[in-house]
């Protein structure tokens, strides 16, 4: 059955397609939704996401064993992220943690949630944990602040880009001026049946506001700026979502292999797009730099303050001062990359200098 928020009954709304469908993109007015919500006076609805439950009480080292993450002593209220990976390490799901002391929430995309309960029930074997698909029983708000009237409330704050424990960064910023802290990210955890009593007073901003300022904080999405070779490294995810002394899971060795003796393939960067044009190109819009295509845009928006913003994975070699153009099937857009992952990214072991900063 498809999904259709209620909010979608609010004056002005359009509803957002893609992963996005069965929300607003926007209610009339995205620029100026996005500059309410940038100085967290707006609240988005993401009831689109998927929520699985994990009860029992071997739930927090249970996923411990299973995902990329250090999960077993997660406390309650902390907001974490983890990385279920193949063999190979390539992302498969990418879960938002927070625990409420009973009960473990994972947050995702909308269709994520089918295949990780059924992954996650497969893998329960003995162990006293039940798994649930819950999604229709709960939705998703979200702010760049705290929202005093959804105190009580699951919250998950997001890590990003905060070094955790046993993380590592990949960016080539200083820790200090990654453009991230200027996002915080609250999600809230509403009963379905709340959903509009939740919001009622608040200024509602739409999906495309949300993205843009993630984009603008350079945080990747899963299922949109991932694919399915996508390895943790490319997108700077070992700063919040790896822990790489935590012991075995599935994928580690690709993981540790990588990070410390190989560089990964592509790396994402961001991109300052020209505006002259007055519309933006289309995700899945290749990247050239000279007569060769490095890459493709995974994400892009319209932001208020800074124009059109992408995200996009190129060849790790392509050269950080190349000037680039992103051609949307003909059309063309001159563009200005600004380093994510760093061109040295991995290769950690003997490192003595380069972009990229030492372990936490």
């Amino acid at each position: 059955m498809t999904y259709r928020s209620p909010l979608l009954n609010t004056d002005g709304a359009v509803e957002a397609g893609g992963p996005d469908a069965g929300i607003a993109a926007h209610y009339g007015q995205p620029l100026a939704e996005q500059k309410h919500l940038a100085a967290g006076a707006a609240v988005v609805d993401l009831s689109q996401r998927g929520v699985v439950s994990v009860t029992g009480p071997d739930r927090l080292s249970w996923l411990n064993t299973l995902s990329s993450q250090a999960l077993t002593d997660l406390a309650p209220g902390v907001g974490s992220e983890t990385l279920l990976l193949s063999i190979q390490g390539r992302i498969e799901f990418a879960p938002r943690v927070i625990d409420d002391g009973t009960t473990t929430w994972l947050i995702v995309e909308a269709d994520e949630a089918a295949g990780l309960t059924d992954w996650l029930t497969k893998m329960k074997f003995a162990l006293r944990v039940e798994v649930a698909d819950v999604s229709a029983d709960w939705g998703v708000i979200a702010s760049t602040a705290e929202l005093p009237g959804l105190a009580g409330k699951t919250v998950w704050q997001d890590p990003w880009p905060r070094l955790g424990e046993g993380g590592y960064a990949y960016s080539a910023t200083d820790e200090a001026s990654h453009p991230g802290y200027e996002r915080p990210w609250y999600e809230y955890l509403v009963p379905a049946d709340e959903l509009e009593s939740a919001v009622s007073g608040q200024q509602l901003a739409g999906v495309w506001a949300a993205e843009a300022l993630r984009i603008a904080a350079w945080r990747p999405r899963f299922g949109v700026d991932t694919d399915e070779k996508t390895i943790p490294h490319e997108l700077d995810l070992i700063r919040t979502a790896v822990h790489l002394s935590k012991g075995c899971y599935k994928g580690q060795e690709t993981i540790a292999r990588v990070h410390n003796l190989g560089h990964p393939p592509r790396r994402l960067v961001f991109l300052q797009l020209d505006g002259s044009q007055h519309t933006i190109p289309a995700p899945g819009s290749g990247v050239i730099a000279g007569e060769r295509t490095v890459g493709k845009i995974t994400s892009v928006a319209q932001h208020y303050e800074m124009g059109p913003i992408a995200l996009a994975i190129i060849k790790r070699n392509a050269a950080p001062e190349a000037e680039l153009i992103v051609d949307d099937d003909g059309e063309q857009y001159p563009a200005v990359q600004e380093l994510i992952v760093a061109t040295d990214a991995g290769q950690v072991v003997g490192r003595q200098k380069g972009f990229l900063r030492t372990p936490r």
